[in-house]
């Protein structure tokens, strides 16, 4: 995909606000697009729904939009001006139909009857721990769904413990390494326990593992 303007152009601006880390911007973009390289290699097809995990300044989730644009896109993020941002550059790339802002914490979007369990592809780039991600995760994505984060070079075993993940309902993760970057997707292999995710700061407070 090209990394071309708009994308570059929001990310200079989320910037401006102090909503993106260090790094060139095309690192950034490069590192987002990764994402859709691994999902695609795990799903095996581009996913008709995806969720991003505390979106920020919208990375990977603009840019995966960009990369399906058939499929529709829920950003979760809880801080306001960040969402105030993002609804304004999607209003601005024309996408308002099929990408959507929440305003929230991903614990209780876990909890949305139309989202619970339901959507085929989450995505997490540093969101919360291991722990956290993968519980507040399994409340959102569908049997069959995939559940890719970003990792650190070199698997470890310890971040994400099978029974634990099998507890959640997802398989022990597959890792992907797309250029520099590395990432770890988890295949959702049967439904999540009713009360997972625990209550809003639960997960990371108190986490499974």
């Amino acid at each position: 995909m090209s990394h071309e303007e708009p994308l570059h152009a929001v990310l200079v601006r989320a910037r401006t606000l102090g909503f993106l880390g260090p790094g060139s911007i095309e690192g950034h973009l490069t590192h987002a697009a990764g994402f859709a390289v691994a999902a695609f290699r795990q799903l095996g097809h581009p996913p008709a729904s995806m969720l991003d995990l505390g979106s920020g300044a919208g990375i990977p989730g603009l840019v995966l939009a960009e990369e399906w644009p058939d499929a529709h896109a829920v950003l979760v993020e809880s801080g306001h001006r960040r969402c105030e941002h993002l609804r304004t550059e999607i209003a601005g790339l024309g996408w308002t139909a099929r990408v959507e802002v929440l305003e929230e914490r991903a614990e209780l979007t876990a909890r949305r009857p139309e989202l619970r369990e339901r959507v085929e592809l989450v995505t997490a780039r540093s969101f919360a721990t291991p722990a956290a991600t993968a519980e507040i995760a399994a409340g959102l994505v569908a049997p069959g769904g995939l559940l890719v984060v970003s990792e650190p070079p070199g698997p470890n075993p310890a971040r994400w413990p099978a029974a634990e993940l099998a507890a959640l309902g997802f398989g022990p993760p597959r890792y992907e390494v797309v250029g520099l970057a590395h990432f770890a997707g988890f295949v959702k292999a049967q439904s999540a326990p009713s009360d997972v995710p625990r209550a809003v700061g639960r997960p990371g407070k108190r986490p499974r593992w």
